[in-house]
């Protein structure tokens, strides 16, 4: 059964699509169709609308045309870069950012950026120019797009080294240029591609009638798979019904083989054709053991190259190439498969059996695509030759060694044990040498075993005649089995190795995960992550985060690291981006040392940085899932850390909260019963002698004021202390604030009072006596900071689903943004003499007393000067008369 509503990926997708530039592709199949013509083109008509359009960079080639088109835009100067035999120019990307056009042209998006530049590939730049929301336009060919480059390859017989991964179109918008191969090929004879002796040579090569059409083929479908992606991408945001790939998932199996990129983007394309999730599996086999560093730094690369392309990838341990892969597609439940066949002998399959052969029939269900991988290639010159599991001479030596010792002691034990046990004897060292040093050990001691056997124990003996036919029989079943033990023992040994591998592994992250969780904080964390990973990758570790502005080194490993600037250059950029830079990313690749970002919570917090002193890449690219699970444990710990600092930091306040409430509690009660005595005395003496002498009514009146303070402090206790008892009744909202205007009265001297509050309003269902403590507080409130001699208003004003109460004065209104916090505790306007006459408690306690009854409050400025602040009760607090 499925949803309608709208897919939370495509919201996702449409998110981030809002918060990036645009970028337009002009495809193109071939060299000269028009590309950077038409790009001019669109983006004159947007320069004459008024949209601000800047040149990054454009080719023209020579051609008066395109430098024609090229005269109205105003172009970003380029970055001259010292080369190596010449001046390079490219694109200056840090100009182009800070003049922040609306749309910039950059051409050619598979160029390969100068050396030294931030990123290698132009693709990266224009990949930063869309971060930072600016549109691009740009040009391609379809023979660079990455997952058709052996496409292209395989009949043009010419393979594009500048390529771009498919991700690039597939978040773009495309426009083909086309232009048929007739018509391309007389713009070609005309000179308007190539100079004539370039052209010549073209003609009689690439741009034949024939690849022209296939690669005008291959640029429609591909631009009708972009659109097609997109279209789905919409009706899941929309939740409209469509043709959706359902279930589909596919898995490419790779090795270290010269073929595996092939297999990889043969992947690709059937993905995009299912609009499938991929995924590049390696098995590791106790082969893994045998590979030498170039077939290993081959095998990162094709996983990289998967990864680059979109897929997911994964290195799973198994005996068998053909268990890993079984195992791996009924737990991801993958319906189909990618693997390459090599030609292998006939003598190699009886040896080894056949993993396609094996596939194909245990597979079921699950499709099973098999290309062609073709044989397995020599390595290229250099290439160090795998000495892993090549027996050294001394391991045969001993092998040799242990088969005497046994002949020896068979020879002892001869008349006790006999002639017939003495074979079984034999059967020790064989085994013993294939566990210990391997399988060809293994079966050099299963041969002397049986000639030594022959040789000394058979008749007639001290010669490798056999004269017993039976005799034959044992030294040939020996020999059987002997090399079957060897095998089993050398599968054992291979098995154990794989497992003390992961087991290995397992414990690394274990250990980690027990160092992170012990951390008490992140020097210490920084310190475990840092010596984890360079323990592990056998490279250098640096943790920096950002102090004060700069990065700063929280932990290395060795302690006395040092970053020169285009390390740091690196640093900075992974923590500010979020993503790897350095050597071995897309980044910055001309520092020494690689940075990966740590996040916790959704923000990147530091960066972990791994280098190498001979020059190499710090971590393998098979290597790499390892590195991001320890980074993100490490992120998990850091998370756990800051949650940590602000529990602590929010029991801190809690206590000094609490402490608080108990102090003014505690002033309070103490203050509350000579206060009534001072009250009364001045009340009396006011009554006596207050019109022969003013100072007896002041005296009353600031006696009152001081009552109203400490009774505003023992509201604030109670109401922080959820210690208030709510009498809710109803209210005639009348007579409340005639009342509250009764007792604030003084307070108010020298302010008229304008009431606009209507007779046959509804009445409210509240506490009389804490809205007359909020009544209070505002009109006294008003009274403190309203202009000597102004009015203050009381307007209430009825809506049909709330009615709202508003003390409003003529005073200089509420500074900026402390319309926010006018009702937090102890707020006090800064600078303001009468709000040193305060406690900051008044306007805290309505909020207190309001939000128990159910009420809002608000405060906000006025158009004609001065402050509002508002009662707001809800529809369901409105008592409706019998007539209603």
């Amino acid at each position: 059964m499925t949803s309608d509503r709208p897919a939370p990926e495509a919201f996702l997708a449409v998110a981030r699509a809002e918060s990036r530039g645009r970028l337009k592709v002009f495809l193109g199949a071939a060299p000269g169709v028009g590309k950077t013509y038409e790009m001019l083109s669109d983006a004159a008509v947007s320069l004459r609308e008024g949209t601000d359009v800047v040149i990054g960079i454009v080719e023209t080639h020579g051609r008066a045309e395109t430098e024609a088109m090229v005269r109205p835009f105003t172009v970003i100067p380029r970055r001259i870069v010292d080369g190596d035999r010449a001046i390079l120019t490219e694109m200056d990307l840090d100009a182009v950012l800070a003049r922040r056009p609306k749309l910039v042209l950059v051409d050619e998006l598979a160029h390969t950026n100068a050396p030294g530049s931030r990123h290698p590939k132009r693709f990266m730049d224009i990949d930063e120019l869309l971060a930072a929301g600016i549109d691009v336009f740009t040009t391609v060919n379809i023979q660079h797009i990455e997952s058709l480059n052996d496409v292209v390859a395989s009949f043009s017989r010419v393979r594009v080294r500048e390529t771009v991964p498919d991700r690039v179109l597939e978040d773009a918008e495309i426009e083909v240029v086309d232009l048929p191969p007739d018509e391309l090929i007389a713009r070609l004879k005309a000179g308007k591609v190539y100079v004539p002796e370039e052209a010549s040579r073209a003609l009689g090569n690439f741009f034949s009638r024939s690849n022209l059409t296939a690669l005008r083929e291959l640029a429609l479908r591909r631009a009708a798979q972009v659109i097609d992606g997109r279209m789905l991408a919409e009706l899941r945001a929309q939740s409209l019904a469509g043709p959706y790939a359902a279930g589909e998932r596919v898995v490419v199996a790779v090795s270290e083989l010269l073929s595996a990129p092939e297999l990889v983007r043969a992947a690709k394309r059937l993905a995009d054709a299912l609009g499938a999730r991929w995924t590049a599996l390696h098995v590791e086999t106790r082969r893994i053991a045998r590979l030498g560093p170039v077939e290993r730094e081959r095998l990162g690369a094709t996983l990289a190259l998967a990864a680059t392309l979109g897929a997911d990838t994964a290195t799973i341990p198994a005996e068998r190439v053909t268990d890993g892969i079984k195992r791996f597609v009924a737990e991801t439940r993958a319906t189909q498969i990618v693997i390459g066949k090599s030609r292998r002998s006939r003598w190699f399959q009886l040896r080894h059996g056949s993993v396609v052969d094996d596939l194909v029939r245990d597979m079921g269900d699950v499709a099973v695509h098999v290309l062609p991988a073709g044989d397995e290639r020599p390595a290229p010159p250099g290439r160090s030759v795998p000495t892993s599991d090549r027996a050294a001479p001394l391991d045969y030596l001993r092998a040799a060694a242990m088969v005497a010792v046994t002949t020896g002691v068979d020879l002892a034990l001869r008349p006790v044990i006999g002639l017939n046990a003495t074979d079984l004897v034999y059967l020790v060292p064989v085994m013993t040498a294939a566990l210990i040093y391997g399988l060809r050990p293994g079966l050099a001691a299963g041969i002397l075993a049986a000639l030594a056997y022959n040789f000394f124990f058979l008749p007639p003996v001290y010669t490798f005649t056999i004269a017993d036919p039976q005799n034959a029989v044992t030294v040939v079943v020996l020999l059987g089995v002997a090399i079957m033990m060897s095998q089993l023992a050398a599968r054992v040994r291979g098995q154990g190795a794989l497992a003390a591998a992961s087991a290995r592994q397992n414990a690394a992250l274990a250990g980690f995960a027990r160092a992170l969780a012990a951390a008490p904080d992140e020097v210490a964390l920084g310190q475990a992550l840092a010596g984890e990973t360079a323990a592990l990758f056998d490279a250098r570790a640096v943790y920096l985060k950002r102090v004060d502005g700069a990065l700063k080194v929280i932990a290395a490993v060795p302690p006395e690291e040092y970053l020169d600037a285009v390390a740091r250059a690196a640093g900075d950029w992974a923590l500010d981006r979020g993503l790897p830079a350095g050597r071995g990313s897309d980044t910055l690749p001309a520092a020494d040392w690689l940075f990966v970002p740590v996040a916790a919570g959704g923000a990147t917090r530091a960066v972990l940085g791994l280098g190498r002193d001979d020059s190499r890449d710090p971590v393998r690219a098979d290597c790499r899932n390892l590195l991001t699970a320890l980074v993100d444990q490490a992120g998990l710990a850091l998370a756990r850390i800051s949650a940590e600092h602000e529990m602590a930091g929010i029991a801190r306040l809690e206590e000094r909260d609490r402490l608080r409430s108990a102090l003014l509690a505690s002033i309070g009660h103490d203050l509350r019963s000579p206060l009534t005595t001072v009250v009364a005395t001045a009340a009396d003496l006011a009554a006596r002698y207050g019109g022969a002498d003013p100072a007896f009514a002041a005296l009353t009146a600031e006696a009152a004021r001081l009552q109203r303070f400490v009774t505003n402090l023992l509201d604030m206790a109670r109401v922080e202390a959820g210690a208030l008892t709510l009498d809710l009744e109803p209210v005639d909202l009348t007579d409340a604030v005639a009342s509250a205007v009764h007792d604030v009265r003084p307070a108010l001297n020298g302010h008229a009072i304008r009431l606009d509050v209507a007779p046959d309003l509804p009445l409210i269902r509240a506490d009389a006596r804490l809205l007359h403590h909020c009544l209070i507080n505002l009109l006294d409130n008003a009274g403190k900071f309203g202009s000597p001699g102004t009015p203050i208003a009381i307007v209430a004003v009825r809506n049909p689903d709330r009615l709202t109460l508003s003390v409003l004065d003529e005073g200089p209104g509420l500074p900026p943004g402390f319309e926010n916090h006018a009702f937090d505790r102890f707020a006090r306007i800064e600078g303001s003499d009468r709000a040193r006459e305060g406690t900051g408690l008044g306007l805290a306690i309505v909020k207190g007393f309001a939000e128990a009854m159910g009420f809002a409050v608000a405060a906000a400025n006025r158009d004609g000067g001065g402050a509002a602040f508002a009662l707001t009760v809800p529809a369901a607090l409105l008592v409706r008369a019998e007539a209603e």
